[in-house]
C-alpha cells in the first residue's frame, strides 16, 4: 500500500513577491516623491558647492555690465536706450547659457559613478532627468533676479510693470527649460564633460550673437537675418522687450517661442529619456 505524498504550495512571502519599481511599474505619485528627494539631492549639492553658482550669480552682472557700458554707445549711441533694447534680450540669452551647463553636469555624474548607484534604488528613471530640471529652475530664477535687480540698479527701467516682467521671467524659464532636455542629451551621447562643454559652445556662439539680443537685425546681411528671423532667441528677445518695456508687438513672438518650446521638449525629452534608459 502506497502513500501519497502531498506538497504544499508554496505561498508568495514579502521575500519573492515582485515589487513596483521591479516591475518597472511605478505610479505618479512615487514619481513625484522621487523627483522631489533627487532635486533636493542637487539642491543640496549646491549648498556644499557653492562656487558652482558663480556662473548663475556673476554671469547675468558681467554681461549687463559688459555690453551696456562698453558696446552700447558704439550700437546705439546712447547707453540709457541700449539699456532698454538689450536686457530684455539678455534674459533669454542667461536662461540658455545656464541651459547648456546641465549637460556637462550630467556627464561628469556618469564618470563619477553616481548613475550607477541610482541604477541600484527603485526610483522612476525619468525622475534623475526631471530632478535635474527642477535645481536648475532654482539657479535660474535666482540668476534673474539678480539681473533684474541689478539692472534696476543701473537705470533700468521696468516700464511694462511688475506682471509683464514675471511673464517675461516665466517664458524665458520655459524655453530655457526646453533646452535643458537638448543639453542633457548632449551629456549622455558625448564621452567626456570637455567634450559636451565644446559642443554646448558650438551651439551657444551663433544663437546669442545671430539674434536680436545685442543688436538690431537691420544691418545684418541678408544671409544672417535669414537665420535671426528663424533663430528663437530672437522671438525671445522681442517677447521680453515687449514686455517689460511695456511697448511692441506681443502675442506673435510669445506665440513662436511658445511653440519651439513645446516643439523642442516634444522631440528631445523622449529621446533623453531613452538615452537615460539605455545607459543605466
Amino acid at each position: 500500500m502506497t502513500t501519497a505524498t502531498l506538497t504544499p504550495t508554496p505561498t508568495p512571502t514579502s521575500g519573492t513577491r515582485k515589487t513596483a519599481a521591479e516591475d518597472g511599474r511605478i505610479g505618479l505619485g512615487a514619481n513625484l516623491r522621487h523627483v522631489g528627494a533627487l532635486t533636493r539631492r542637487n539642491l543640496m549639492r549646491i549648498k556644499a558647492d557653492p562656487e558652482s553658482m558663480f556662473d548663475a550669480v556673476l554671469m547675468p552682472i558681467i554681461f549687463t555690465v559688459l555690453f551696456v557700458y562698453v558696446f552700447g554707445g558704439a550700437v546705439s549711441g546712447d547707453q540709457d536706450a541700449y539699456k532698454q533694447y538689450m536686457i530684455p534680450g539678455l534674459m533669454g540669452q542667461t536662461g540658455l547659457t545656464l541651459a547648456m551647463a546641465v549637460g556637462t553636469g550630467l556627464n561628469s555624474d556618469f564618470q563619477t559613478g553616481v548613475m550607477d548607484r541610482f541604477r541600484t534604488l527603485p526610483i522612476g528613471r525619468a525622475s534623475v532627468l526631471l530632478s535635474k530640471i527642477g535645481a536648475e529652475t532654482c539657479r535660474a530664477l535666482l540668476s534673474f533676479a539678480i539681473m533684474i535687480a541689478f539692472s534696476l540698479c543701473i537705470g533700468f527701467d521696468l516700464k511694462g510693470g511688475l506682471l509683464p516682467t514675471l511673464a517675461a521671467v516665466g517664458l524665458s524659464l520655459l524655453f530655457g527649460m526646453s533646452i535643458v532636455w537638448i543639453s542633457m542629451l548632449l551629456g549622455m551621447s558625448l564621452r567626456s564633460a570637455q567634450a559636451v562643454q565644446g559642443v554646448s559652445m558650438l551651439v551657444l556662439m551663433p544663437m546669442q550673437f545671430g539674434s536680436s539680443i545685442f543688436a538690431p537685425t537691420d544691418t545684418m546681411p541678408g544671409w544672417l537675418q535669414a537665420f535671426t528671423k528663424v533663430n528663437p532667441l530672437s522671438a525671445l528677445a522681442d517677447a521680453c522687450r515687449a514686455l517689460m518695456n511695456g511697448q511692441g508687438a506681443v502675442a506673435h513672438p510669445v506665440l513662436i517661442v511658445l511653440a519651439w518650446s513645446v516643439g523642442i521638449t516634444a522631440v528631445f525629452a523622449p529621446l533623453a529619456v531613452a538615452r537615460f534608459r539605455k545607459r543605466t
